[in-house]
């Protein structure tokens, strides 16, 4: 038996409590490219280059995972039985959406794949309780196959309209896929200011006067966001880039840009708004028409200071550019 879950966390807790092998699956595919015109294997080597610029891990050790990965998942067609264990926030869902989407193309043969995915938090939750869920696993069915190969192909568009028009038809199957791909909708630069939801979080904390960022973190998103989906290291990138361009939204209280999220300073010194950060915050002026982005949401690049689409925080919609 083959058990495929999120990360190191989720993947611990189910070896502790049930037999068989376990493959965490360690991508964080909301954030960097994730294009629509390369297949399953080249995909790879995209995610490796992007994981290297954030200066999380060395290419070739990054493409080294991956493929140790991706040859475990192939291998674990000789099982029985697979086991998909997710969680029902963004970046569980983007990693199951592209599973099943995987498997839909599969020859499956003799092996039975299974589902467990619940609003329930596999990596905080232990061992007792994964041993009660285990029984409770669920046969993929064909419609909820299509469902996974519709968001992915939604997600990877070069168009994100396409998401808006996933998340409006009925996936009860799936019933978490279209809540967490309108949270990634509100990644994009939002129309009022050029912020998407976790930068606009961050910076409303920093209203209230300056903080560490460890506290931005667990103030702006866990206290407020339901379900939570960034890690630490991916809200550290968020952060420093509203401290890049050539006018920073925030800076330490001692002047500086934040240092390097891997180091202890990073997350213990205080950080503050600047001015030109307040007037973002007021709608007075414009993060990516200050600063310009270059960002990849998806199979989405935003490039340059007039970018296409934005997220109306308004309307709850997408909106182009020519529009605002």
């Amino acid at each position: 038996m083959l058990h495929v879950t999120n990360g190191e966390s989720a993947a611990a807790v189910i070896r502790a409590a049930v037999p068989g092998e376990v493959l965490p699956w360690n991508d964080v595919l909301h954030e960097g490219p994730v294009p629509a015109d390369v297949s399953f294997n080249q995909l790879r080597a995209i995610r490796a280059r992007f994981i290297a610029d954030c200066g999380w891990h060395p290419f070739d050790a990054a493409l080294r995972q991956f493929a140790d990965r991706d040859r475990a998942l192939e291998a674990g067609l000789r099982h029985d039985e697979i086991v998909l264990w997710f969680e029902h926030d963004l970046y569980d869902q983007l990693q199951l959406v592209q599973l099943l989407d995987w498997f839909a193309t599969c020859e499956l043969g003799a092996t039975r794949l299974t589902l467990i995915c619940d609003a329930e938090y596999l990596g905080t939750s232990g061992p007792p309780r994964a041993a009660e869920r285990f029984p409770m696993r669920t046969v993929v069915t064909r419609p909820q196959l299509e469902i996974a190969r519709g968001a992915w192909a939604a997600f990877r568009a070069p168009d994100p309209t396409m998401i808006e028009s996933f998340v409006g038809t009925p996936t009860r199957e799936l019933r978490f896929v279209a809540p967490a791909l309108m949270r990634h909708l509100e990644q994009f630069p939002s129309a009022e200011n050029g912020l998407s939801r976790t930068e606009q979080q961050a910076v409303e904390v920093l209203l209230e006067g300056p903080a560490a960022p460890r506290a931005v973190f667990a103030r702006s998103h866990n206290e407020r966001e339901d379900p939570v989906f960034l890690g630490d290291t991916t809200f550290a990138r968020h952060l420093q880039g509203l401290s890049d361009g050539a006018y920073p939204l925030l800076i330490t209280v001692g002047g500086a840009r934040p240092g390097a999220a891997g180091e202890h300073a990073f997350w213990t010194t205080p950080v503050a708004l600047t001015e030109f950060g307040r007037s973002v915050v007021s709608g007075e002026a414009d993060h990516v028409r200050a600063n310009g982005v270059d960002r990849w949401l998806g199979g989405v690049h935003l490039s340059g200071d007039e970018i296409r689409w934005r997220w109306s925080r308004a309307t709850n919609r997408l909106v182009a550019s020519a529009l605002l």
